[in-house]
């Protein structure tokens, strides 16, 4: 069965009008008044503890319908591959480099290495950031949900989602990026404990429905090979590169403010992930063949849900993605538009300007990337593999003297580690988008990608004790 367009009452349209309209206010609201620069890229850098947690807890949790995807395939250990590997990296990452990023006083993290590693090393990070901090996984995400809820081609939905995604940031920038956050990620939370509680009343308990499940959705590997495991582990790195964690730093109050917020983060990440979970189980034992598993939390809501909190329930599902997307847009923006070009050519644009025009190009990108390659899991699972390899290392050693090498060679790390992932993705795919299996001696291209990354860095560490 394939789903085009869900049978939506008006009671569910009022509401999901509701939500646009405001997006049109707050686009209007924001257009008015040029922020200053500093408000612009980090909201004056005073982001308390609440605020910050609110907005972190939500930008981190964008890809709701690639979780249900993956929760639908794979049972228990999405929980395992996509959750357990993200706290442990967040929380090295608040004791580690979150007080140390506070104070650096810089406003992106190809500032960052410019300090550290020279214009070169930070023109090529900008360009990795861009591709990182891509919005393509959540604008087809916000694409598949306007297709269900009007009923349209994926260009149109695509293209609609984008106006909607980035017209407040035109002129509202981290500001309006910051208020939106926490009215989304309040809607967030609200959406999953309703799904949870809809789901018991029709369904009855969870428990009484496993019979419906694989046993391999039960347990920690979901019948995954080893090296697939370990490579969703070596994603979850994204963590100490993703460019949303430093800004939220950068604009923190103060290094206290940076450090505590984010462990309150990951509670909240703990807690969604505990309820979305449940739901994901209950779309296997309830739709037990889905040809398209990004679309269980939307299938199994469309036969859950009475009028009006269907409605309320897309609309929460709506507010998620966008709390990822519209700060995966700024930054990414801020990557391309501020720290490239703006840095290669400083006396033709102003920089609030140069990321504004960026926001309408990655916008035309992203929904290219959308169109390549329409799949959540498959998009993260590019991104990561050839990102991660050459921006790790980089900014891993920008905080600790001793480990770092000259300029050159850290820039032929960074170069080489995304070239040997780039290469061996691509020889993997020759036969077919998504062939995991066909890689050179079936071995993930992340790995090589990081032992090359990781051996010229040693290599350069040598040369400067020589």
């Amino acid at each position: 069965m394939h789903y085009n367009k869900f049978d939506f009452h008006w009671l569910d349209y009022f509401v999901i009008s509701l939500f646009f309209v405001t997006l049109v206010h707050l686009t209007i609201r924001y257009s008015k008044n040029k922020l200053p620069l500093s408000e612009y890229l980090l909201a004056g850098r005073r982001l308390t503890l609440p605020v910050f947690v609110l907005t972190m807890f939500s930008t981190w949790y964008g890809g709701i319908l690639g979780v249900g995807e993956f929760g639908y395939k794979y049972g228990i250990s999405s929980w395992i591959l996509q959750g357990v590997p993200y706290y442990f990296f967040a929380i090295l990452f608040a004791f580690i480099f979150a007080a140390k990023a506070r104070k650096m006083e810089v406003a992106s993290i190809s500032e960052h290495i410019l300090q550290v590693y020279g214009p070169y090393a930070s023109r090529t990070s900008a360009l990795f950031t861009m591709i990182l901090s891509s919005p393509a996984p959540y604008i087809l995400m916000i694409a598949v949900l306007v297709k269900l809820m009007i009923g349209m081609s994926l260009l149109s939905a695509l293209i609609i989602s984008t106006i909607f995604s980035i017209g407040y940031l035109f002129r509202g920038g981290f500001v309006a990026d910051r208020n939106t956050d926490i009215i989304f990620s309040i809607l967030m939370f609200f959406g999953f404990m309703m799904f949870v509680v809809f789901l018991f009343a029709k369904y009855g308990s969870l428990s009484t429905l496993m019979i419906n499940v694989p046993k391999s959705h039960l347990t920690w590997h979901g019948g995954n090979e080893p090296q697939f495991i370990v490579m969703w582990f070596l994603i979850a790195l994204w963590t100490w590169v993703d460019p949303s964690f430093y800004q939220r730093c950068y604009a923190a109050k103060d290094a206290n403010v940076a450090r505590k917020g984010i462990l309150w983060s990951v509670l909240f990440w703990f807690l969604f992930d505990c309820m979305t979970m449940i739901c994901a189980l209950y779309a296997k034992a309830v739709l037990l063949v889905l040809p398209d598993p990004m679309l269980a939390y939307p299938v199994l809501a469309e036969m859950t849900f009475p009028p009006f909190f269907k409605g309320l329930f897309f609309v929460c599902l709506l507010a998620t993605i966008l709390s990822t997307l519209n700060s995966q847009f700024f930054v990414s923006a801020i990557a391309v538009g501020r720290d490239f070009f703006h840095s290669l050519f400083p006396n033709r644009i102003s920089e609030d300007r140069s990321i504004q025009i960026s926001l309408l190009l990655i916008g035309v990108l992203s929904i290219f990337m959308a169109l390549w390659i329409p799949s959540v899991i498959k998009l993260w699972y590019t991104i990561g593999t050839i990102i991660i390899p050459g921006l790790l290392l980089p900014m891993v050693t920008s905080f600790f003297p001793k480990s770092q090498t000259s300029p050159q060679w850290m820039l032929a790390s960074m170069l080489l580690g995304f070239g040997v992932s780039f290469v061996c993705l691509c020889i993997g795919w020759s036969g077919g988008l998504g062939i995991y299996d066909a890689f050179p001696l079936g071995i993930e291209p992340i790995f090589p990608g990081l032992a090359v990354s990781i051996f010229v860095w040693m290599m350069g560490l040598l040369a400067k004790k020589a």
